[in-house]
């Protein structure tokens, strides 16, 4: 019998893992423009927490690396993106701990390059692996509730199910099976790929998402920095949605004033 994950509600911090958060947005750092529009974007958000492919980070010290630029400002979320085996990504998780002094990893391994759909049989041998290890596991997985208990009972710190692919700004493709996830899920769900715009941010906040992380929604908008805002506010706004109860769906109108003490024609 699962225990499903309930948020503190004292100032309702996001608590993974024994680490509590204040923002519920995640953002990636990858594809912006220029760095300068990256780093105004990021404080903009309001994140605590940002996420960059663990090859995408200088370790040679020989040029600035996004530790040089970020690590001061928030918490740093490497992953195991390109990874296609749970081989690689644990090898990949186990050089970006050394180097990085983190045991916290975001965990990609990819089925298909085409799709970049998540490979769920090699994600949950790396879970396992990586967990005995001492790290803190956060996957990017499928939409699937069966996957994500599966990946929860491996060890993962919070699932990731993905809205829609990689990249494509779909929103969230298949919203029942999201809400299914959040609703059984025994950590925190984390929706993750596939945002588009605000809406989505917030929509998935709604149905019962513990957190959003994306990443082109933000760095492929023509102005990052406004969009970074607006998905804050969207996380925010979507959460007290989803706390406060939203109204049932009715199939006819019920006015919202008295009908009695009408004055009659």
């Amino acid at each position: 019998m699962h225990t499903v994950y309930t948020p503190p509600t004292s100032d309702d911090p996001l608590v993974i893992a024994g680490r509590a958060f204040t923002s519920r947005l995640f953002l990636g750092t990858a594809g912006y423009p220029n760095q300068q529009a990256m780093l105004d974007a990021v404080a903009a958000s309001g994140t605590q927490f940002v996420t960059a492919s663990l090859r995408r980070i200088s370790l040679d010290g020989y040029e600035e690396s996004l530790i040089d630029v970020l690590g001061d400002r928030v918490g740093f979320l490497p992953n195991t993106a390109g990874c296609q085996t749970a081989r690689d990504a644990i090898l990949t998780a186990e050089l970006g701990r050394e180097a990085l002094e983190t045991h916290w990893v975001k965990l990609e391994i990819i089925g298909d390059r085409e799709l970049q759909y998540p490979d769920v049989e090699e994600l949950l041998i790396a879970t396992a692996e990586l967990t005995a290890k001492g790290f803190i596991v956060l996957p990017y997985c499928t939409e699937d509730p069966v996957a994500c208990r599966k990946l929860a009972d491996a060890g993962a710190a919070a699932v990731m199910p993905l809205g829609s692919p990689i990249g494509s700004g779909l929103g969230i493709s298949n919203p029942h099976l999201i809400e299914l996830v959040c609703s059984r899920s025994p950590v925190p769900v984390v929706l993750d790929a596939g945002i588009g715009t605000a809406s989505d941010a917030a929509f998935a906040m709604e149905l019962g998402c513990a957190a959003v992380l994306l990443n082109t929604a933000v760095s492929r908008a023509d102005d990052p920095v406004r969009m970074a805002r607006a998905m804050r506010y969207a996380v925010e706004a979507g959460r007290l949605a989803h706390l406060a109860g939203r109204i049932p769906r009715r199939r006819y109108a019920e006015p919202s004033s008295p009908q009695l003490g009408l004055v009659e024609s």
